[in-house]
């Protein structure tokens, strides 16, 4: 793995763990670990660690950044289908972290 490919995956498993902590639903919470694990499978064993200091508190802003990330890693090899589905995961992820599912957005 070059070391591009390297902070572009950092920064996504940094920005979906953070999602995880900060949902506001359980099952929010359930969904952005299940796309982390998927991340994670998808690279195997050469997973960089999680840096989630300083990242902010805003889920809105959490999710367009590993939503980017995610993207990016298409341009470093990762299969596309996979990007899909991950990206995938994480919108189903946002939709279960609505606490007022009347309303839209976070």
């Amino acid at each position: 793995m070059l070391l591009a490919h390297a902070v572009t995956l950092a920064e996504a498993r940094s920005y979906i763990a953070a999602l995880t902590d900060e949902a506001a639903t359980f099952d929010g919470s359930v969904e952005y670990d299940h796309a982390l694990l998927y991340l994670d499978l998808i690279h195997g064993d050469d997973v960089p660690a999680l840096d989630t200091h300083g990242l902010t508190d805003d889920r809105a802003i959490l999710h367009a950044v590993a939503v980017s990330a995610v993207k990016e890693l298409a341009d470093h090899g990762v299969d596309k289908l996979q990007v899909e589905l991950l990206l995938d995961m994480l919108d189903l992820a946002r939709d279960r972290d609505n606490p007022n599912p009347d309303a839209s957005g976070f």
